[in-house]
C-alpha cells in the first residue's frame, strides 16, 4: 500500500516540479488519466522484480537497487505507452526523468528511515546491557571485522565488544569501522592496549579476523607471545561462511588457536586423481579401523567411492563407532565390520578368504611405549607378529597392495615398541623384494609408510595435557629437551593414500620405505605452553610445567632415518623414500617363529636378547628416575622390571 501511494504521487510531483505550478496548467489531464495507468504498470513491476522479499528492518543496498530495477522498468514502459498513445507529444520529455528519481527516493527514504529507526531503539536497548560485554581487539580491518562489528553492535545476547582495531597494513589507521577506531599496527599492539585501558576499554582478547593475515606459524607464534606479553588471550573467528551462518542464527562464537595453526608446515600437493583410481571399485580392508588414524583413514577412503569397506578392530565400541560413522557419511556403500585380532593367525587368513580384499591398510597395533617397554610380549605379538599374519593372509588372498602403517619409533629404537615396528617394516619390505619364485607369481605389492606422531591422537601428548590442564595442572612433561615430529591426523591420512598411490604403480620402488615429510620436530615443552596460553592462561604462572623424567623406552629426540637410509626424493610431493639394507625373508620367518614362542611363554629375556641382535639400533636402556622434586609424580613413570638387554653383537644373524 505505502509503494502503490508512492506511485499515485509520483507523476503529479513530477509534473509540479517541471512546471512549477500546481494546478499542472494544460498538463492537467495527463496527470489524472496517466496516474492511474502508470500505477498499476508500477505495480506490476514492483511484483516482478521481486521488491517484496526484503524486509524493511534489514533494509539495505540489495533492496535499493531492487527499487532502482523496479522503478526503471516501470517508467520505460510507461513512456513506451504514452508513445503509443499521443507520441509523447502531451508530457515533458524531462518528466519521466524526474519521475524516476523522485519514485526511487519516496520508495528507498522511508525504508532506510525505518531501519535508522529500529536500530536506533536497538542501540538503546543494547548499550543498557553491554556491561557483560568481553571487549576485543580485532586484528584485520578489513570484510570480516566489519561483519563482526555490525554483527555484535546490535545484538543485546552478543558476548563480545569491539574496541579497536589493528591494520596489519597500515593503510586504514585512524579511520574507523562502524565506530570502532582503527588504531595501529601488530608491534605496537602492547602501546595500543596501554591506551585502551586509559580509556577504561582494556581489552581481554585479540580476536584474528582473517587467518590469511597471520602468514605463517612462525608469525602466529609471534602474535601469540607479543598478545600474552600485553595479558590478552588470543581467538579467531570461523570462516567468513560459517560465521556468516552464525550471525544469521544469532549466535557469535569465537574459536580458539589450534595447535595445527602452529605447525609451521606447508601443505603438500595430493595427487587426488591418482588417490581415486588406487580406491575407487576395490574392496577395501583396515585393520584397526577404530583408532585415530583407522577411523580418519577409513573416512577418507569412503569418499573415494570404494566396491566394499571392510572394517577390522580388536576393540568392540571402537568398532562400532567408526561403522556408525560410515553408515552416516555414506548409507549406500557396502560395508561389513569385524571383530579381529590380528595375532590370530587363523582368524586373519579367514577374514581375508571371506571378504577377497584388493586393498589392505594395516594400521592395528600397540603404539604406547612406556606400557610395550612393560609388556614386551604383547608388543611383538600385536606389532610384528601382527603384522606377519596380515601380510601373509592379504598375499594368500592376491590382493592389489598391503600398506603397513610405520612409526619414526622404529628408527634407532631404544625400546620394543619401536623394534617390533621395526621388525614389521622388514618383513613387508622382504616380501615386496622376494623373487616371483617364491611367490608364485602373485601381483601384492607390500608398501611401507613411516610418519612420526599424529597431533591429539589418542594416547598422544595433547590430550593428556588437555586433561591435566582442566584438573587444575600441573602439566608433565618428561624432559626440557625431548623433541617430536608432529602432523594432523587429516594431513598425515591423505599423505598415507598419496604415498600409496604412488608406490603401488613404481615397481622400481620395490622395498623401499616411503617416509613423510614431517617438517621440523617440535619440542614438547613449547606444545605444552602453548595449550596452557590457548586456553587464556600463562605457563608457569597459572599453570606450573614439571619435568618428571624420560621413561622407558623414550629418546629425547626421534628421528625420520638411520644412518644407513639417505633421504630420496620422490615424485609425490611430500613423500620421501628410503631403502633400508634389507633382511633374507625366510631368515625373518625364522626369527618371527623364535619370537612369537618366547613372546607366547612369556620369556621376555630371551625375546629382548633376540631382538636386540636383528634390529640395529636397538640399545635399550633404563629409565631415568624423575627427578626429586617431583611430588610423588614417579608413579607416572612405568618401572622396569627386566634387566637391560645386552648391546646388538657384531655380524648377521
Amino acid at each position: 500500500m505505502h509503494d502503490i501511494v508512492m506511485a499515485s504521487l509520483c507523476l503529479g510531483l513530477a509534473m509540479v516540479i517541471r512546471v512549477g505550478d500546481l494546478a499542472f496548467g494544460h498538463y492537467a489531464p495527463v496527470v489524472l488519466y496517466g496516474t492511474p495507468v502508470f500505477v498499476l504498470i508500477a505495480a506490476a513491476s514492483f511484483r516482478a522484480v521481486g521488491m517484496y522479499r526484503g524486509i524493511w528492518r534489514y533494509a539495505s543496498i540489495a533492496d535499493l537497487m531492487a527499487i532502482a530495477k523496479a522503478v526503471t522498468l516501470a517508467i520505460l514502459v510507461f513512456v513506451f505507452a504514452a508513445m503509443l498513445v499521443n507520441r509523447f507529444e502531451a508530457m515533458p520529455r524531462s518528466v519521466p526523468i524526474i519521475q524516476w528519481l523522485l519514485l526511487i527516493f519516496l520508495l528507498g527514504a522511508p525504508r532506510v528511515a525505518y531501519r535508522l529507526f529500529k536500530d536506533a531503539r536497538l542501540s538503546r536497548l543494547v548499550s543498557s546491557q553491554r556491561d557483560d560485554c568481553i571487549p576485543v581487539l580485532l586484528l584485520g580491518a578489513g570484510d570480516a571485522s566489519e561483519l563482526f562489528i555490525r554483527a555484535t553492535a546490535n545484538d543485546y545476547r552478543a558476548s563480545y565488544r569491539a574496541v579497536g582495531i589493528i591494520d596489519e597494513t597500515g593503510r586504514r589507521i585512524g579511520r574507523a569501522i562502524h565506530g570502532v577506531p582503527v588504531l595501529g599496527l601488530t608491534p605496537e599492539l602492547p602501546h595500543l592496549v596501554r591506551r585502551l585501558a586509559q580509556r577504561g576499554q582494556y581489552p581481554q582478547k585479540l580476536v584474528i579476523t582473517d587467518p590469511a593475515l597471520v602468514g605463517s606459524a612462525e608469525r602466529l607464534g609471534t602474535l601469540i607471545n607479543l598478545a600474552e606479553g600485553s595479558g590478552l588471550s588470543v581467538a579467531r573467528l570461523p570462516s567468513l561462511t560459517e560465521f556468516k551462518t552464525a550471525v544469521n542464527d544469532g549466535r557469535v562464537d569465537l574459536h580458539p588457536i589450534a595447535l595445527e595453526d602452529l605447525l609451521g608446515r606447508p601443505q603438500a600437493r595430493l595427487d587426488l586423481d591418482a588417490m581415486r583410481a588406487l580406491i575407487a571399485g576395490k574392496r577395501v580392508l583396515v585393520t584397526g579401523a577404530g583408532g585415530t588414524i583407522g577411523s580418519e583413514l577409513v573416512r577418507q577412503i569412503a569418499a573415494f567411492d570404494p566396491a566394499a569397506l571392510i572394517l577390522s578392530d580388536n576393540g568392540e565400541y571402537n568398532l562400532y563407532a567408526i561403522d556408525l560413522a560410515v553408515a552416516e557419511i555414506c548409507p549406500a556403500l557396502p560395508r561389513q565390520a569385524v571383530l579381529c585380532d590380528v595375532r590370530d593367525r587363523e582368524r586373519v587368513r579367514a577374514l581375508c578368504v571371506d571378504c577377497r580384499p584388493d586393498l589392505v591398510f594395516h594400521v592395528a597395533a600397540l603404539k604406547h611405549v612406556p606400557l610395550v617397554e612393560t609388556n614386551p610380549g604383547e608388543g611383538i605379538l600385536t606389532n610384528a607378529i601382527g603384522t606377519r599374519n596380515v601380510a601373509d593372509a592379504a598375499l594368500a588372498c592376491d590382493a592389489i597392495a598391503m600398506v603397513e602403517i610405520s612409526t619414526d619409533k622404529a628408527v634407532n629404537p631404544t625400546g620394543i615398541m619401536g623394534a617390533s615396528k621395526r621388525l614389521a617394516e622388514y618383513y613387508c619390505q622382504a616380501l615386496d623384494l622376494a623373487d616371483d619364485g617364491y611367490r608364485s607369481g602373485a601381483r601384492t605389492r607390500f608398501i611401507t609408510v613411516r610418519f612420526g606422531n599424529v597431533l591429539g591422537s589418542s594416547g598422544s601428548v595433547v590430550p593428556l595435557f588437555q586433561r591435566q590442564l582442566a584438573a587444575g595442572g600441573p602439566l608433565t612433561v618428561t624432559h626440557p629437551d625431548i623433541k617430536r615430529y608432529f602432523m594432523t591426523v587429516r594431513e598425515a591420512v591423505g599423505l598415507v593414500l598419496h604415498a600409496s598411490a604412488y608406490g603401488v604403480h613404481q615397481p622400481d620402488q620395490r622395498g623401499r620405505i616411503f617416509v613423510l615429510d614431517m617438517g621440523e620436530p617440535i619440542r614438547i615443552v613449547d606444545i605444552a605452553r602453548q595449550v596452557i596460553r590457548l586456553s587464556g592462561l600463562r605457563p608457569d604462572t597459572d599453570v606450573p610445567i614439571r619435568f618428571v623424567g624420560l621413561r622407558p623406552g623414550e629418546k629425547l629426540v626421534e628421528e625420520l632415518f638411520d644412518a644407513t637410509e639417505m633421504p630420496i626424493e620422490t615424485a609425490a610431493d611430500g613423500v620421501l623414500g628410503a631403502m633400508p639394507r634389507p633382511i633374507n625373508l625366510h631368515l625373518l620367518q625364522r626369527v618371527f617363529d623364535e619370537l612369537e614362542q618366547m613372546a607366547r611363554r612369556g620369556d621376555s629375556d630371551a625375546l629382548r636378547n633376540l631382538v636386540s641382535r636383528v634390529v640395529p639400533g636397538f640399545t635399550p636402556a633404563p629409565a631415568l628416575a624423575p627427578p626429586a622434586d617431583s611430588k610423588g609424580l614417579a608413579l607416572l613413570v612405568p618401572k622396569d622390571d627386566h634387566p637391560t638387554p645386552p648391546t646388538r653383537r657384531d655380524g648377521k644373524i
